[in-house]
């Protein structure tokens, strides 16, 4: 879970909701502790009696430097997801204790950061368990695999104009926009993705966003959900371990294992459609994430050197411009880039 920061006091809306929401005794001593680590929600550790809990409500308009505003009905889509994907796989997700959809706000089971460490904080220390990667892309395929084809899930998360704005516009678009050059492939990438719709799409799948549970990881922070292209699931997810090989070059090859480890469970676990066309499109859509997590919208806070932004760029430029069919050719490239 987001870490806790200074003690400050909620507004009304989030008070009179947890009041309402009967998970607390009437007259209880609460303990309001804003959490930090998104850009997207206000979220709060609600205390009481021993019991902790976590309130979200998503923002209107998301912290980052560059104008970026998105429906706030993805609050409601998130605990959708959180639902679905607890049904699918119990523990793979927080549960959804209370929810007052036309405020915005839920609340869900509070997972305390002893036991339950962010995946990013995990990697940060150059710790790579790829047992554990292996697992998230093996819970991954298994949401996935459950909710394609089904029609009632297509139509609860039908979503895509949420999911352009709060994805392929600030991602693909946005950095189509700085790369003039590149601007076609960016713009084709977001287009396949747009018109794919084979399962549920948790859509910001990232280290950031996976706990280490003691029994498997634990997906949070779903405001993208989407019926949409698994591919982008599992491309979000890689990506996110290529770029962490310029923050802690020490563990570069560890990283690229890990990689290998999470992108074979996920493709053995594909049955929906065949699994070299699902493969062959996030290995297109990668390079695209790759280059927009240095010159899109969101770009990551831990890559802030020249020379590593542009070891981005040559690979993604290259790699879009010659598209791969297999996610092995992507990370081949990136370890030749950076010789690991």
């Amino acid at each position: 879970m987001p870490l806790e920061t200074a003690a400050a006091a909620p507004d009304p809306v989030i008070l009179r909701f947890v009041a309402a929401s009967g998970l607390f005794p009437r007259g209880a001593d609460l303990a309001f502790t804003p959490l930090t680590g998104g850009v997207s929600s206000d979220i709060w550790l609600v205390r009481a009696g021993g019991r902790a809990i976590c309130v979200k409500r998503a923002r209107e308009k998301l912290a980052v430097a560059a104008p970026w505003h998105v429906s706030v009905a993805r609050n409601a889509n998130e605990a959708a997801w959180l639902r679905t994907a607890v049904a699918i796989l119990p523990g793979a997700a927080p549960a959804v204790l209370a929810q007052d959809e036309a405020a915005g706000l839920f609340a869900m089971d509070y997972f305390p950061p002893d036991a339950y460490p962010l995946w990013k904080a995990v990697l940060r220390q150059g710790e790579v368990d790829f047992t554990f990667a292996a697992t998230v892309g093996r819970s991954l395929a298994r949401i996935h695999a459950a909710t394609a084809r089904d029609n009632d899930i297509k139509r609860r998360f039908a979503t895509d104009e949420i999911f352009h704005a709060i994805r392929l516009e600030p991602y693909l678009l946005a950095t189509a926009r700085v790369h003039h050059d590149l601007a076609p492939a960016l713009a084709a990438l977001a287009a396949v993705t747009a018109a794919t719709h084979r399962a549920l799409v948790h859509g910001d799948v990232s280290p950031k966003n996976i706990l280490v549970g003691p029994d498997g990881p634990v997906f949070i922070d779903a405001e993208c959900a989407w019926f949409g292209d698994p591919a982008f699931d599992l491309a979000f997810c890689l990506n996110h371990l290529l770029l962490k090989c310029l923050w802690v070059p020490a563990a570069a090859a560890r990283f690229l294992a890990a990689f290998d480890a999470l992108a074979e469970a996920y493709r053995a676990g594909i049955g929906w459609e065949p699994a070299a066309a699902l493969e062959e499109r996030a290995a297109r859509l990668l390079p695209g994430l790759f280059l927009a997590r240095i010159d899109g919208k969101s770009p990551v806070e831990y890559v802030t050197d020249e020379a590593d932004k542009a070891r981005v760029r040559r690979v993604a430029s290259a790699l879009l411009l010659h598209p791969p069919a297999r996610l092995a050719d992507v990370r081949r490239t990136w370890g030749a880039e950076i010789g690991a």
